[in-house]
This record gives C-alpha cells, sequence and structure tokens, in this order.
C-alpha cells in the first residue's frame, strides 16, 4: 500500500538499505520498511560457502592432468564487496537484480586455478601426480594473500585436492608402466630368490664338504696316531727283545764263562786227584803188602772186614780142616744190613 513494504533478513544474510543513494542501514539480520520508490536494498550471504572445481591443466612436458577439489569461503567485509559486486534485489524483495552474487564462488575458483595452473605447468606429469599435500599447502598459503579475493572482502577457510589424474590415454599407459615394472619387480624377486636357493644350496653342499673333509681329517688323524701307536709298540717290543736277547747272549757268555771256569775247575780237580791218586799209588807201592792189607783192613766196616774174611776162607777152603760158623753171627750181619 502506498509503495511502503517491510524487509527482513536472516541471521547469515548482511543487508544494506540505501535510501536516495545513501547507505541509511546495514547490519546482519536487521529488517525494516521501505518505501519502493526511494530505497535499495542489497543483501550478501556471509554463511560459509563451499565451491568445487576442476581443472583440465597441461604439465611441463605436455601432458593433460585433472585437478579436482572444494574449496571454502566466506564474505568478510560485505560492505567491500557491495562495492564492487551489485547485490541489488528486485523490487520484489527476493531476486537479485544481477548475477553477480551468484558467481561469487566462480571468481573464487578462477583464482583458485591460476594457481594451481602455475603449479602444475612447472612440473613434469609424474612429479604433479603426487602433487596433493604440497598443492594444498600451497593454495592455503597464497589464496589469503589474492588480491582478488582481499578486494571482494572474501575470507578462505578451506581448501582441499582430492584427485590429480591423468587423462584415460595416459592413465592406461602409465598402469601398463606400472603393471610391467611390477612384473620386473616379480621376476626380479622370483630370480632374488631362486639365486638366493641356489646360494642356500651351494653353502649346504660346501658345509657338508667341509664337514665331510673334517672328518676324513679326523679319521687320518686317528689312523697316523693308531699307526704311530703301533710303530711305537712294534719298537718296544723290538727293544724288549733285543734287550731279551741281549740278557740271553749275555747270559749265555756268562753261562760259557762259567762251563769254562767249571770245566777248568773241573780239570784242576781232576789233575789234583789224579796227582793225589799217583802220590797215593807210588806210596802204596813202596810199602809192603802187608802194610796196604793192614790199612785197608783198618778203614773197613765190620761187615766188609767178614766178607773178607769169608773171601779169605773161600781162598783158602783147602788149608781149612774144619769150620764152624753159628747163626748168631749172620743175625747180627743181617740187622746190621738192615
Amino acid at each position: 500500500m502506498f509503495g511502503v513494504r517491510y524487509f527482513k533478513a536472516d541471521s547469515a544474510t548482511f543487508a544494506i538499505k540505501t535510501v536516495n543513494g545513501a547507505v541509511s542501514r546495514s547490519g546482519k539480520g536487521i529488517s525494516f520498511f521501505y518505501l519502493t520508490a526511494t530505497t535499495s536494498i542489497s543483501t550478501i550471504g556471509v554463511g560459509t560457502q563451499e565451491a568445487p572445481f576442476i581443472f583440465n591443466l597441461q604439465t611441463a612436458d605436455f601432458q593433460t592432468v585433472t585437478v579436482q577439489g572444494q574449496v571454502s569461503f566466506r564474505v568478510s567485509d560485505p560492505l567491500r564487496a557491495s562495492e564492487l559486486l551489485n547485490f541489488n534485489l528486485q523490487k520484489d524483495g527476493h531476486n537479485y537484480v544481477s548475477e553477480d552474487p551468484l558467481k561469487l564462488g566462480d571468481r573464487v575458483v578462477r583464482t583458485v586455478q591460476s594457481i594451481v595452473q602455475s603449479r602444475i605447468q612447472s612440473e613434469t606429469l609424474r612429479s604433479a601426480l603426487t602433487q596433493n599435500a604440497s598443492m594444498v599447502a600451497l593454495l592455503q598459503e597464497a589464496l589469503p594473500q589474492a588480491e582478488t579475493l582481499v578486494a571482494l572482502g572474501i575470507e578462505v577457510l578451506d581448501v582441499s585436492v582430492a584427485a590429480i589424474k591423468p587423462s584415460t590415454e595416459t592413465a592406461r599407459a602409465l598402469e601398463a608402466e606400472a603393471r610391467e615394472m611390477i612384473l620386473k619387480e616379480a621376476d626380479d624377486a622370483i630370480y632374488a630368490r631362486r639365486k638366493f636357493a641356489v646360494e642356500q644350496e651351494r653353502t649346504i653342499k660346501e658345509a657338508e664338504l667341509q664337514t665331510e673333509l673334517s672328518v676324513q681329517e679326523k679319521e687320518q688323524e686317528i689312523l697316523e696316531s693308531r699307526l704311530a701307536n703301533e710303530r711305537d709298540l712294534l719298537r718296544g717290543e723290538m727293544q724288549t727283545a733285543k734287550e731279551k736277547l741281549q740278557g740271553e747272549i749275555d747270559a749265555e757268555a756268562q753261562r760259557k764263562e762259567l762251563v769254562s771256569l767249571s770245566v777248568e775247575n773241573t780239570q784242576k780237580e781232576a789233575e789234583a786227584e789224579a796227582f793225589a791218586i799217583k802220590a797215593k799209588m807210588s806210596a802204596f807201592t813202596a810199602l809192603p803188602v802187608e802194610n796196604l792189607k793192614a790199612l785197608a783192613l783198618a778203614n773197613m766196616e765190620p761187615e766188609q772186614m767178614m766178607a773178607l774174611a769169608f773171601d779169605s776162607f773161600a781162598q783158602n777152603a783147602e788149608k781149612i780142616g774144619e769150620l764152624t760158623i753159628t747163626p748168631d753171627l749172620f743175625g747180627k750181619l743181617m740187622k746190621q744190613a738192615r
């Protein structure tokens, strides 16, 4: 009625009321009545906004990569933003007069793109594919200092890079190369495993041969020790036999000497006895027969004297007339003989 209307902004909207070209009121979440003929209203969203982005860029080696991510921002200085962009509402109080508010996210994305593009163009494909973390760090450092965003009063809250991908053909080529590399590494692993197995087998064989050689050396040492012991034993037996033979030789020499002495003594005894007998015979030859008989009878036993008497009787039997011999005489002789 009469061109008077009511406007109310929500808590996430900064409203600016301009009357006849001069700001009469501004603030977040304000409400007021206005005349449509003389009043213009600008609204700027001050809440957090998110703008996804996908860039097709070219690396230093002329390869195409796709960078995908998202940036979060908000308008921290609405008055400055309203001076550079048109945030005025139509007379209905709901729709914008221009498309500037809808393109605010595009402006932020273009700033992000310029930073990302300058980085990607200085990297090769393989290097660019591994730049996710460093790209995020670069954007977090460069965006707050971007002159365009500072002039628009825009504050970047967060930025993320979800993926940096090559083209489909390049990805297939890289996959094939990576696959070949993996297969080569697998072949190398198999070769290394076989080589290790061969080396282990050789080590085991060498250990077995070394063990066998050690056993043979020990057996040879044992055999040499046994032969040395047998040699010492034979040498000892020969020495013993030699000493025994020498002892026998010495014994035989002593026995020979003893026999010689014995023969010599026997000979001397025989000579002495012969000399004594010869001397006695010479003495007996010089004596009369009666004296010899008397000497013989003096050393005879009674039995011998009786035998001699009977022999004399027998020799002179023709001269004896009668001889009487009593049994007592023979009894005594028999007793003495016993």
